[in-house]
């Protein structure tokens, strides 16, 4: 007998949502100095959701939500490309050296979902082990200490 574990995505879209307000969030008010800690908060949040609600193939729902994350960033960063490079030298500077210095839209479209795929490997990876210390889906329900 064969079992299908379906996918969560309502759950992949309203993680992904954390990429929508980073994306936005890193154009406007976010720096650069503070950008990799609530990175790191937003991995830790999505992959122990991820771990608490998809019993199965959390690994996969990882890496789905870091790559719709890298989407929402990507078209935040392009969309107000101007002000975004305006606020951060560091990387406008870092553009200029890499592949297609004369086209940094296109590098960003190039580069976004390497990024997301990154991530979405460490998402998955952390869904995987925070899943390892929790119960089985179903048993959670039942269990009177909860």
């Amino acid at each position: 007998m064969h079992i299908e574990h379906k996918m969560n995505w309502p759950l992949i879209f309203r993680l992904s949502l954390f990429g929508l307000a980073m994306g936005v969030g890193t154009v406007f008010f976010i720096s650069s100095g503070i950008e990799p800690f609530l990175w790191i908060a937003i991995f830790l949040i999505s992959a122990s959701l991820i771990a608490w609600q998809c019993p199965h193939r959390r690994f996969l729902h990882g890496l789905i939500v870091g790559v719709a994350n890298s989407v929402w960033i990507t078209a935040a960063h392009i969309v107000f490309f101007a002000h975004y490079m305006g606020g951060h030298a560091r990387e406008a500077a870092m553009m200029k050296s890499m592949p297609l210095p004369t086209w940094p839209r296109l590098m960003m479209v190039v580069t976004g979902p390497v990024v997301g795929i990154m991530s979405g490997i460490l998402i998955g990876a952390l869904a995987l082990v925070i899943g390892h210390f929790l119960k089985p889906a179903g048993s959670r329900a039942s269990d009177p200490a909860l």
